[in-house]
């Protein structure tokens, strides 16, 4: 098939590659001159493993090419996939210009049958407006449906290529049967393509992204629970998570979601539903818990020194809003450095890939080291922000030697307790039972 993918973002840039890597002609649109130069050398902006050697040999096959060229993008394909960013506005409401000003474009430049894709994610309504908006500026024949993505930022490619669903919200049986010719090769083991109404489809990706941080900050409140009654989050985590209705998944409690889906999908729900006049409670109460999470971490550092960290060295491990990727956005390494240092910290951080990117957004006089080791030297804490698999086996005693103080506040649970106060560490962690 014929395709063009307008936006190389995260889920822009996977897409492409992996329809490529199908057989298909992609052609992915940008008006970033200076990222689709590094793209046409088979340089990825972002970080995700399998992406960049997916990328290099589909540009050597010449099944996939970059341009700013909109025109000629629409008039060679069939298939025209939206993947452009619906950032929150200061309302919490996505923000739909980047969407409709390239919607006019295309119906300005049809020149055939074309079917436009909604992969962005909307609010409910989006992708009908999309088709009032062309059908505006074109007499051509199209459809519009909506394809939500359900990629996690880590195993991206392998989430596209073995998806545990496609769902489809069109409004007719040749938009589906399109899609379904389209996503046949990644369903091959049986996993289904879920034809639905336009505006379910829609809702269905809010909703998924709204009930996964919804267990995210409930097993968040049950450990400060568990503090305050001499319980264990591990074991309470064991427990419930072998019952098949509630499953083992998103129940790590720990500093919250961060990332671009979660808290950019929550705001935008709690909107729709303001604007058809309920309130969503629920949802109001994940979002207060997710951010209050990061406040009373910063709060336990801040009670182990007396309220007082002024010209303590911090040493911080992991900044990327969780591990497999370098994307900052939303990270609770943020607020949790900012805190830190608006109290006199002096803070070290290290990440494995993430720290160009972070230091976009961190403050300006935060130290960067080149080893997770490095940073530890004299320092009076470790923090541990992000679970990356380097940071999970660490030599203890090696630790504790070069560290002035041998004192661990884990914002992820990755350690044993027991293990720690074995090696002769103070340690902090979300809702753990002290040994």
């Amino acid at each position: 098939m014929q395709i063009s993918i307008i936006g190389t973002g995260y889920v822009g840039l996977v897409a492409g590659v992996c329809f490529a890597e199908s057989g298909n002609n992609v052609i992915c649109v940008d008006n970033n001159n200076a990222k689709l130069a590094k793209l046409e050398k088979g340089i990825s902006p972002i970080f995700e493993p399998g992406l960049t050697e997916l990328l290099k040999k589909n540009l050597s096959q010449k099944r996939i090419t970059f341009t700013d060229n909109l025109k000629n993008a629409v008039q060679k394909s069939n298939i025209i996939f939206l993947a452009l960013p619906t950032p929150p506005q200061g309302n919490g409401e996505a923000d739909l210009k980047y969407i409709l000003e390239v919607v006019e474009k295309i119906g300005e430049y049809c020149n055939g049958y074309k079917l436009i894709v909604t992969k962005s994610t909307v609010p409910v309504g989006t992708t009908k407006n999309i088709f009032k908006v062309i059908s505006q500026k074109t007499n051509w024949n199209f459809d519009v449906c909506s394809n939500p993505e359900f990629l996690k930022e880590g195993s991206a490619i392998f989430d596209f290529q073995k998806p545990d669903r496609v769902i489809v919200g069109a409004e007719n049986d040749k938009a589906f049967s399109i899609m379904s010719e389209l996503y046949s090769p990644f369903v091959r083991s049986g996993n289904p393509i879920i034809e639905m109404d336009i505006a379910s489809s829609e809702l269905s990706k809010y909703a998924a992204n709204a009930y996964l941080a919804t267990k995210i900050s409930f097993m968040n409140y049950i450990s400060i629970l568990c503090e305050n009654v001499g319980a264990d989050i591990e074991m309470i985590r064991r427990g419930i998570g072998t019952d098949p209705r509630i499953g083992n998944q998103f129940l790590f409690a720990g500093l919250g979601y961060g990332g671009s889906c979660f808290p950019k999908d929550v705001k935008a729900l709690i909107k729709t539903s303001q604007k058809n006049k309920m309130k969503f409670s629920i949802l109001e109460n994940v979002e207060e818990v997710n951010l209050e999470q990061r406040k009373r971490f910063v709060q336990k550092i801040l009670n182990h020194f007396k309220g007082s960290i002024k010209n303590k060295k911090l040493a911080i491990w992991g900044l990327s809003f969780k591990p497999n990727t370098d994307d900052m956005r939303d990270a609770p390494s943020i607020t949790i450095i900012n805190e830190l240092e608006k109290k006199g910290a002096n803070i070290f951080v290290y990440d494995p890939v993430a720290m160009e990117v972070a230091k976009n957004v961190l403050p300006k006089n935060t130290h960067y080291g080149k080893s997770a080791t490095e940073i530890l030297k004299d320092a009076d804490a470790l923090i541990i922000v992000t679970e990356w698999g380097e940071f999970r086996t660490p030599d203890f005693k090696k630790i504790k030697l070069v560290m002035k103080s041998p004192v661990i506040f884990d914002g992820r649970n990755i350690y044993d307790p027991k293990v720690l106060q074995e090696n002769g560490f103070i340690y902090s962690a979300i809702g753990r039972k002290n040994i």
